[in-house]
């Protein structure tokens, strides 16, 4: 019996579903919308809801200490630094910060939305896009 088990393990170590956790979030924020497998998509809402959830408290706390603190406690959980495709590193934190969270100041959750788009052609693994609302 599954009582109280929160997560799915997807077939995966701790550590490469961690760093598998990490990428998707990382992605969703920097393109907006990605597409997955149902199961992933799924697994990653969370992860992205209470990181904005966390970006706008730290906004709301301004230059403050929790603000700061909002800020290394969501560095710590995505890859901080992507390269685009003609060198240029973007900063992820900033963009959370910056440009996701006064998005969905007046919004009390549900960021993301997830549309089922059907089985994948090599092996049927059912689809979906999990993007930002």
């Amino acid at each position: 019996m599954r009582h109280r088990v929160a997560g799915k393990k997807l077939n995966r170590s701790s550590g490469h579903r961690r760093a598998l956790f990490r990428n998707l979030v990382s992605a969703l924020i920097y393109h907006g919308r990605i597409e997955t497998t149902e199961a992933k998509a799924e697994a990653i809402r969370p992860h992205v809801e209470k990181l904005i959830t966390l970006a706008k408290r730290g906004l709301a706390a301004g230059d403050s200490a929790y603000g700061v603190h909002a800020r290394r406690l969501a560095a710590a959980r995505i890859n901080r630094w992507v390269q685009t495709p003609d060198g240029e590193r973007v900063d992820l934190v900033k963009k959370l910060f910056d440009e996701i969270a006064p998005r969905y100041k007046d919004r009390p959750g549900g960021y993301t939305r997830i549309v089922k788009l059907g089985p994948r052609k090599g092996d049927g693994a059912p689809m979906a896009v999990i993007e930002l609302v």
